[in-house]
């Protein structure tokens, strides 16, 4: 074989090999990923797995994952007239503008975090502030464990509430985290912020108080 062609050959098999390890595959069991694809999160080290469409049949009922694994379900909500001013937000004890909230089920708690460019971060949350959030808007006592969660959104005098995959709160986290250049962020970051929530807002139900209640589940 010509030297020209051992070399194309290469180059090819180099090329595949590249392809193959830029195809994300379930955690599970190897299986190959679309871009958009369901996650467990694993109740021990807190981490999300990807998972293909088999895994996520197979444990789309909660006792299938007992006590280590749990499906990140996909419902998305955007609650139009969530009751959250501004008081009730100081008692939250937040320091910035965007948060989410989840309930840590082998901690028994709610919890309180907040994306920064190191991370998440938690903050510190009195138990009779959140009640109070909930008493005000019954859906937040419906919030599956560990895999849902309230993300809030007052950046720039937004006042949108979303109750979320829990993925996407680290999505959001993992924006600000890559993206954040020096003080203030920097134009970019904010504007990839800015279309995260329109992307969310768009993939979200909306409901009203009335229906939070009753709201669908998937």
């Amino acid at each position: 074989m010509p030297a020209s062609a051992q070399r194309l050959r290469a180059l090819a098999r180099r090329a595949s090999a590249e392809r193959e390890a830029e195809i994300e595959r379930c955690e599970l069991c190897g299986e190959a990923l679309p871009s958009s694809h369901r996650h467990l999160l694993d109740l021990d080290s807190r981490e999300l797995m990807c998972a293909c469409r088999a895994c996520t049949i197979l444990f789309d009922r909660r006792e299938a994952g007992g006590s280590h694994f749990r499906l990140v379900p996909d419902r998305r909500l955007l609650l139009e007239d969530f009751a959250l001013d501004d008081a009730k937000w100081a008692r939250l004890r937040i320091p910035v503008d965007m948060a989410f909230f989840f309930h840590h089920g082998e901690q028994g708690r709610v919890m309180a975090f907040y994306p920064s460019p190191m991370g998440p971060t938690e903050s510190a949350l009195e138990l009779e502030a959140w009640d109070e959030l909930v008493s005000d808007n019954p859906v937040l006592a419906n919030l599956e464990p560990d895999v849902e969660a309230l993300l809030v959104n007052r950046a720039r005098g937004e006042r949108r509430h979303f109750l979320v995959p829990v993925d996407d709160a680290y999505r959001l986290v993992g924006l600000i985290r890559t993206r954040w250049r020096g003080l203030s962020g920097g134009a970019e970051v904010w504007r990839e912020i800015e279309d995260f929530f329109a992307e969310l807002a768009r993939s979200s139900k909306k409901v009203t108080k009335e229906e939070e209640v009753t709201a669908w589940r998937t």
